[in-house]
């Protein structure tokens, strides 16, 4: 499995951005996939999970503000980000799960005041 994050950035506080995620995987459908993110000297923390049915979960310091959304077709997954605030700047990872956690190589998202 292979996972390729784009559509990290600079932006300013309450402006939005849009990251995708790609899978190289045969069936994408059967994956449940997330959203992760880190900042240096941090755990990574989960911002948005989307299971294989549709179902969400969201941090709770995302959620509102936060859309996790997939495109079984094109096996994608995307995290539309509204509202941005300083406090969301990190490094996001796509993340799956089969038999073991798979990880993207990570875009740097980074919100200025």
């Amino acid at each position: 499995v292979q996972l390729e994050e784009s559509g990290g950035g600079l932006v300013q506080a309450g402006e939005s951005l849009r990251l995708s995620c790609f899978a190289s995987v045969t069936t994408f459908r059967i994956y449940d996939m997330g959203w992760y993110r880190q900042v240096p000297g941090k755990q990574r923390e989960l911002v948005a999970t989307i299971s294989r049915s549709g179902d969400t979960k969201y941090a709770d310091s995302v959620k509102g503000r936060f859309t996790i959304s997939r495109d079984n077709a094109n096996n994608a997954v995307y995290l539309q980000m509204e509202s941005l605030k300083p406090d969301d700047t990190a490094v996001y990872y796509c993340w799956t799960f089969r038999v073991q956690n798979y990880w993207g190589q990570g875009t740097q998202v980074t919100v200025s005041s």
